[in-house]
């Protein structure tokens, strides 16, 4: 991927289902809007299903140096199988993870649909990491200067076993295999600790998000960034009937982009949440707010109109809870403790498939 990168490939990921959908947004982000302070933006498009069929949509925008990588292939009736095939022939690197016709296929050994898509989304934040540390490594990479320097530099912590001078590729490769290992102990023991320190949490926020929708209630969901991929994701598993679980009405904050840039535009980003709770939000309904820091001041404003308009509010945040924990401003706050945002994307997503599970 690095190579293709440097070469001036893009990535292009692609998906037809709801929850497909959501792990195409959330690729596209990280690699566009890098969470490292002074890591490149690097070129990333996401295709969904509202674009219209998938292959139609490749045979557009693939080119023969570009990265495809597509979602929901066990899923999708072979939509995303087809586009693998397409943009194969084109020339394009391709990646999944379920058996599609990839050259790469990543499969995560688990039937779970829930657990399943947690660790996809592990493994492509593992993937975005790897592509920036080997582009510090640039005399191992094609296509860039043969110097042999190394400066881990920002992404440092993600793989803190490299060492500072490289000597030739397999002592790289080792270092690097080794640090993915410890990512994936990393975020099991920060998926346990999310789940088990927050289980009362999630047990009381379940039974009034059940009690609530029984009488008619709609959940809203919101986030920014790579956390608006996660309120997208939320939405798509609670409007599912997949597993013989009974669909329930809810809205994505962060779905229309006319809404929120009029918003951001007209008033300011602090109110692009705030304005819809207003818009959507009625008494007895739910609010579902995710960010790993817990400080987001537009997340807060939504949290606060919520209240006072009579909604349940659930938040799910990162690193100590900042204000939404501190300030005590959601009924229920599930706060997984960390201060690497990728981790805490992948905890969170654990927490609310539980939240959704405990609701059925």
């Amino acid at each position: 991927m690095a190579e293709r990168f440097a070469r001036g490939g893009r990535l292009v990921a692609f998906g037809c289902t709801p929850t497909a959908r959501s792990d195409v947004r959330h690729i596209a982000v990280e690699f566009v809007h890098p969470v490292i302070v002074g890591k490149r933006a690097l070129p990333a498009i996401g295709l969904a299903g509202e674009g219209g069929e998938l292959t139609a949509q490749v045979d557009i925008i693939a080119r023969a140096r570009d990265i495809a990588i597509a979602f929901g292939v066990e899923e999708d009736s072979g939509q995303a199988a087809r586009a693998v095939e397409l943009a194969r022939a084109r020339g394009c690197l391709t990646i999944a993870f379920a058996p599609a016709g990839a050259e790469w296929e990543i499969e995560p050994a688990v039937a779970d649909r829930y657990i399943r898509q947690e660790l996809v989304e592990t493994l492509y934040h593992v993937l975005w990491e790897l592509v920036h540390v080997f582009f510090e490594h640039r005399g191992l990479l094609e296509g860039r200067s043969t110097r042999r320097t190394h400066d881990t530099g920002a992404s440092s912590f993600l793989y803190p076993f490299l060492a500072e001078q490289e000597h030739d590729l397999e002592a790289v490769l080792d270092d690097v295999r080794r640090s993915v290992l410890m990512k994936a102990d990393e975020v099991a023991a920060l998926r346990a600790q999310t789940l088990g320190d927050n289980a009362d949490v999630l047990f009381e926020a379940a039974a009034a998000v059940r009690e609530r929708l029984e009488r008619g209630a709609v959940v809203l969901a919101l986030g920014n960034g790579g956390s608006a991929t996660d309120a997208m994701d939320a939405v798509a598993d609670f409007r599912s009937n997949a597993d013989g679980r009974r669909p329930w009405p809810a809205i994505d904050l962060t779905e229309d982009p006319a809404i929120l840039t009029a918003i951001a535009n007209d008033i300011g980003i602090e109110a692009i949440f705030l304005r819809q709770v207003i818009a959507y939000g009625h008494e007895g309904d739910v609010l579902l707010a995710l960010s790993t820091s817990g400080n987001s001041v537009n997340v807060i404003e939504a949290l606060g109109e919520a209240r006072r308009r009579g909604l349940a509010t659930i938040a799910m945040v990162g690193y100590d809870g900042g204000r939404v924990l501190s300030e005590r401003l959601a009924d229920h706050v599930v706060v997984t403790r960390s201060q690497h945002i990728p981790r805490i994307q992948e905890a969170q997503a654990s927490a609310y498939h539980v939240l959704r599970g405990l609701v059925s």
